[in-house]
């Protein structure tokens, strides 16, 4: 496997996504398409989408609900700069075409593959013991420091992780997701007194390579502001591959501010 081949199986997945083909990211024009439910799409995607936006860098591929797909090619195709519809003010006036919906936009998220060649030659090294943990072992690791690495809603998807011990004691873990056939998506987590020591680079580089080691692509994905994962992608060998923004409910994210207020 080559970097080339890794980006031809993420534009597969994102067409499986999007419900297009997968040369529409590479299009010279932007372009829509209806959202519909796949068996083939990432498993924790709640399909059909409203509106969805996603990047490549060379155009932006919309996908949404077949109503709103006219006055999102227009906003599209009238925003100068793709990079334009995905910052504001841009998105103030898409999300007054997501009105008519009762949706706003909610998740933007920057997504990361593997550098393959980077991925097997940096190895970033940390002073911790680093242990492949099978699901069996970490069944009983669905605990809040470790909730980017486990998800507890969806523990069936949790197929593999690495964890950090110091003396014993767990300090840090990776885990992955079997989130389509083909790409598995990597989280991670590391206590707060151990961090800013190369922990975290050091488990999602091991876990990438453990991935590729069982024929999946890890993928990455961080929230745009979040610069700290960003970085650690980067440290780990990931390059910057797509990015999306994603509409939900307003009530969807009207519940999401109220369970996040102090």
């Amino acid at each position: 496997m080559d970097n080339d081949a890794i980006l031809k199986i993420a534009l597969q997945q994102s067409a499986y996504d999007c419900n297009c083909a997968p040369e529409d990211f590479l299009a010279k024009e932007s372009s829509v398409h209806k959202s519909v439910a796949s068996d083939k799409a990432r498993r924790y995607l709640e399909l059909p989408h409203i509106c969805n936006l996603v990047s490549y860098g060379t155009n932006i591929v919309a996908t949404g609900r077949e109503e709103l797909l006219p006055e999102v090619l227009s906003f599209i195709r009238e925003t100068p700069g793709i990079e334009a519809c995905f910052e504001t003010p841009r998105l103030y006036l898409l999300n007054k075409i997501l009105e008519k919906a009762g949706a706003q936009i909610c998740f933007m998220a920057d997504y990361f593959l593997p550098d393959i060649e980077e991925v097997f030659r940096s190895r970033p090294a940390c002073d911790c013991e680093m242990r492949v943990v099978e699901p069996a072992e970490f069944a009983g690791w669905y605990l809040p420091q470790w909730k980017n690495a486990l998800c507890a809603d969806r523990r069936h998807l949790d197929v593999l992780a690495v964890g950090a011990y110091e003396g014993g004691r767990l300090v840090g873990l990776a885990g992955c997701s079997a989130d389509c056939d083909t790409m598995w998506q990597i989280g991670v987590d590391v206590l707060p007194e151990y961090r800013r020591r190369g922990i975290a680079s050091a488990l999602t580089n091991r876990l990438a390579r453990e991935t590729f080691g069982r024929g999946r692509v890890p993928f990455y994905c961080a929230a745009w502001s979040n610069v700290k994962s960003a970085k650690n992608a980067i440290r780990s060998g990931f390059r910057p591959g797509w990015v999306e923004a994603t509409a939900k409910a307003v009530s969807f994210v009207d519940n999401l501010i109220t369970a996040k207020a102090p």
